[in-house]
C-alpha cells in the first residue's frame, strides 16, 4: 500500500448535542483536515494521485460546503432556530457534529462519492480542532 497526503485549512462554528460543557454552545475552530489517499500501486508517472486532484476534489469540497458555515446535526433542538436566522450558512449533517464524526463522514461518504473512478482511496482523515486536538478515522 502507498499514499499520499495533503490537508486543507477552513473555519467552521459547530456546537456537541449533549456536550456536559463549553461545547455545547454554538461556537467554531480554525480546523486543519488531512486526507490520506492509497492505492495498490503507483500509477505510470510514480503517483498514488496528483495532489491537484486531491486539491480539486477533498480540499474543494471543503471549500465549498463547510468553510465559514455552522455545521448543525439534524437532531439539533436549535436547527429550526437557526434555519430561520441564517438558512445559507447551515450545513445540516446526519451526525452529531464532534471532530470524530467528520472525520468518519469524510472517509465512509464524501472520499467515495469524490473519488470514483480514480482507483484511489481516502483511507485516512485526521481533523485537528485546535494545534493539541484531533481526531482520526482510518480504514
Amino acid at each position: 500500500m502507498i499514499a499520499a497526503e495533503r490537508y486543507h485549512d477552513i473555519s467552521m462554528g459547530h456546537r456537541v448535542v449533549g456536550h456536559q460543557h463549553k461545547c455545547r454552545h454554538l461556537h467554531g475552530h480554525n480546523y486543519r483536515v488531512h486526507f490520506r489517499c492509497t492505492a495498490e500501486e503507483q500509477n505510470e508517472l510514480g503517483m498514488v494521485i496528483d495532489f491537484g486532484v486531491i486539491k480539486d476534489t477533498l480540499c474543494r469540497y471543503l471549500e465549498e460546503y463547510w468553510d465559514h458555515k455552522m455545521m448543525i446535526w439534524q437532531e439539533d433542538p436549535l436547527l429550526e432556530h437557526l434555519e430561520k436566522l441564517v438558512p445559507e450558512d447551515i450545513i445540516i449533517v446526519p451526525f452529531n457534529p464532534t471532530a470524530e464524526n467528520m472525520a468518519r463522514y469524510l472517509v465512509e461518504v464524501i472520499g467515495p462519492r469524490l473519488l470514483t473512478g480514480t482507483g484511489v482511496t481516502l483511507s485516512y482523515c485526521r481533523v485537528d480542532e485546535t494545534r493539541k486536538c484531533s481526531a482520526i478515522y482510518s480504514l
